[in-house]
């Protein structure tokens, strides 16, 4: 369903979303598509992209950011939230920067930024909102910030950095109009 994003907005940020713009090199074109937003990300996420920079450098750009917050979760309230959000994704190592990034979001009662398919079947579960690459991209169309040609080639730069979207990016509007984006 096509949801609005106001300007304003609370999104925080996975991993795989930042790590896959930092590798197409277009985070500075996230940026511009996020300007409204109040944008973050958490600490484990942040160390996630550390640990894979060790790997792939160019991930450390997505560290680097200056507009992006940076949740730490340290205060009780904020740990007992992310730990509910590792038992209900049954998060061990694997799924611990998008617990982090639900704990983010319910307690800044923002929208969580996924494209992690098990981890929006279950964010959806407790009805916690959540979205991924697409929405933003077709939220960015909906505005006017992004054409649905930019978007498809958006799309494809970060699909060939191996990111798992659901549409390619000549079949991005089709997809969009078929799922209520656009």
């Amino acid at each position: 369903m096509s949801l609005p994003m106001p300007p304003g907005s609370v999104l925080v940020l996975d991993t795989m979303l930042l790590y896959h713009f930092a590798l197409a090199d277009r985070l500075d074109v996230l940026r511009d598509l996020l300007m409204d937003a109040d944008c973050w990300t958490t600490r484990v996420v942040m160390e996630e992209l550390r640990s894979g920079a060790v790997n792939r450098p160019e991930l450390m750009a997505a560290c680097e950011v200056d507009w992006l917050k940076r949740a730490q979760l340290d205060t009780l309230d904020e740990i007992r939230c992310f730990t509910v959000w590792v038992r209900r994704l049954g998060a061990e190592e694997r799924h611990l920067g998008e617990a982090s990034v639900l704990a983010a979001a319910e307690l800044r009662r923002g929208i969580a930024i996924t494209d992690d398919r098990q981890a929006t079947k279950v964010a959806r579960a407790y009805r916690a909102e959540v979205h991924g690459t697409i929405w933003l991209l077709a939220a960015a169309c909906r505005t006017g910030k992004q054409t649905e040609v930019g978007a498809g080639n958006l799309i494809d730069a970060l699909r060939a950095t191996s990111a798992r979207l659901p549409c390619s990016g000549a079949d991005f509007s089709a997809y969009a109009r078929r799922h209520h984006l656009l």
